[in-house]
């Protein structure tokens, strides 16, 4: 992998579990595994009608330099900010020809 291609700072959350709010309520939060250099790639838009509105979401692969720990672990509930913009993670992420150099997260944002 060319590291002039990894020029993008990008942010791996996961979920915290147990978090609360000041009534005691759960709520979503995240804490931050690793910050990476990647590659933030838009590959397409679309919008859909869902809920009786017009949503639109972008669908976006994100690459980085492999990682042992990032390797083959369940990362649906996880995200990805960079920028500000936060992407979620549609599934495992891809060990591209299984040379143990970049993986590569398909992910997608709701705007």
């Amino acid at each position: 992998m060319r590291a002039g291609r990894l020029r993008h700072r990008v942010t791996l959350q996961r979920p915290v579990d147990g978090a609360k709010d000041q009534y005691n309520q759960p709520t979503e939060s995240f804490e931050q595994v690793a910050t990476v250099w990647a590659s933030v790639e838009p590959l397409r838009g679309r919008e859909f009608f869902e809920a009786q509105q017009v949503n639109s979401e972008i669908t976006t692969r994100i690459r980085c330099r492999y990682r042992r720990d990032l390797a083959g672990v369940e990362v649906n509930e996880w995200r990805i900010e960079y920028r500000g913009r936060t992407y979620e993670i549609d599934g495992p992420p891809i060990n591209s020809r299984m040379e143990d150099r970049q993986l590569e997260f398909m992910c997608h944002e709701r705007l």
